[in-house]
């Protein structure tokens, strides 16, 4: 492999200093560490066993609301919602009065560490499974940015890079599978051994995380297909960290239907037809993860004198734990005042939050109902597979976030 860039980058106020081997940084997708937690009580992660003696293993806090493009968003700059700008996958612009997909880098406010550290001479590298991530994480980026749902498609012009298949040694994998994750950490090891990159993001999708607990057979091969891939990685040199953007809980009752309170038809029951616009921050395109169904959504309200009515009744209701007005959910929440709603709700570990059933096809689903996006999907793991100097070990034992990974990663590790 050619010489490797040490020189050191700035970005949102913080300092990298990367070594001379391969950095490569995971966003483990919907991976709850119960997921790790079970497949290595099975003894099928020999390679992340290894890691966590040797390196580091722990939980760190993600961002709110725990969705993936708030949170790939939050670990690739370094910084909270608030300051990036990204407070979902999908919001109310009121200026424009549409809802739209913030899945476009115009909606960044932050520059990314993946474009510092481009300029700063290391050849970067960018695989997604989702399409929809690619422009945000590629913004003003140097280098390979291309994902696993849009392999074939990728050309050197727009993405840095061409015949992506013949180089991975894959086919362009279906979105909904074990293999779109696979293909990722794939490619990572592709283009180290090619050469071609020493910087890498790689960000997976939780298809199978929403499809199956973690105690089915088919998350214990999943995993123990990503432990083989990490194992790939570690043995080429690289410094990994790994970490999630979110967990991954049932939202069913005890007959196993799902678990879920529709709020814009609760308002309009309790106060009157009209005047309530619930926007659900999950939507996506990817319609049988989670059927647009998550613990988070907003609401925005035309008439403002009823925001406190509004918001104590919503306080009290079974199954939602956590409701905000703007200004608190800004400070407690880390959100950009001017992309959320005039309340933000949050509701129970099993129960998850829409809008009306007309909205929400849950006869798209791949089986039960798991989602993500409230507090109790907000912890997730972390595993650096070099010993922390020491003072990350200090770091770690305070309250480190799912977006210092590549902090930890670069500057933590001895």
């Amino acid at each position: 492999m050619a010489a490797i860039s040490t020189q050191s980058f700035s970005v949102n106020n913080k300092t990298y200093s990367p070594p001379a081997k391969p950095i490569v940084v995971i966003c483990l997708d919907g991976s709850a560490d119960e997921y790790l937690d079970e497949t290595m009580a099975h003894d099928r992660m020999p390679n992340v066993k290894k890691m966590a003696i040797n390196g580091y293993r722990g939980m760190v806090r993600g961002a709110l609301p725990s969705f993936t493009n708030v949170n790939n968003s939050s670990i690739v700059t370094g910084v909270s919602p608030a300051v990036h700008g990204i407070s979902g996958n999908f919001f109310y612009d009121a200026a424009k009065d549409q809802e739209v997909m913030m899945n476009s880098a115009e909606y960044l406010r932050a520059e990314t560490i993946l474009a510092a550290a481009s300029n700063a001479g290391r050849k970067l590298g960018v695989v997604t499974a989702k399409e929809k991530l690619r422009d945000i994480l590629s913004h003003k980026m140097k280098g390979i940015a291309f994902s696993a749902e849009k392999a074939n498609q990728a050309k050197k012009e727009t993405h840095g890079i061409d015949n992506v298949e013949e180089i991975v040694g894959y086919k362009t994998p279906a979105i909904y599978s074990a293999d779109a994750s696979l293909f990722v950490l794939r490619a990572g090891v592709a283009l180290i051994e090619k050469g071609l990159a020493d910087f890498l993001y790689l960000s997976l999708t939780d298809y199978m995380q929403h499809t199956y607990s973690q105690e089915k057979e088919e998350s214990l091969a999943f995993y123990e297909a990503i432990d083989k891939e990490l194992g790939k990685l570690y043995a080429l040199g690289a410094v990994i960290g790994a970490t999630a953007d979110h967990g991954m809980n049932a939202k069913i009752k005890a007959d196993g239907s799902p678990n879920v309170l529709f709020v814009e038809d609760m308002l309009e029951a309790q106060f009157g037809v009209g005047g309530f616009r619930v926007i659900c921050p999950i939507t996506d395109p990817y319609v049988k993860h989670h059927g647009a169904l998550g613990s988070y959504v907003v609401v925005h309200l035309e008439d403002k004198s009823k925001i406190n009515e509004v918001k104590n009744w919503l306080t009290v209701q079974p199954g939602i734990t956590e409701v905000y007005d703007k200004a608190t959910a800004v400070r407690v929440l880390e959100q950009p005042e001017d992309r959320i709603g005039d309340l933000v709700v949050l509701s129970a570990r099993d129960v998850v939050v829409g809008r009306r059933p007309k909205y929400h096809d849950l006869s798209a689903l791949d089986g039960t109902l798991r989602s993500h996006g409230g507090r109790y999907e907000e912890m997730v793991p972390m595993i650096i597979s070099h010993p922390l100097n020491a003072a990350y070990k200090i770091k770690a034992a305070g309250d480190p976030r799912n977006f210092d990974i590549f902090d930890f990663t670069i500057n933590g590790t001895k």
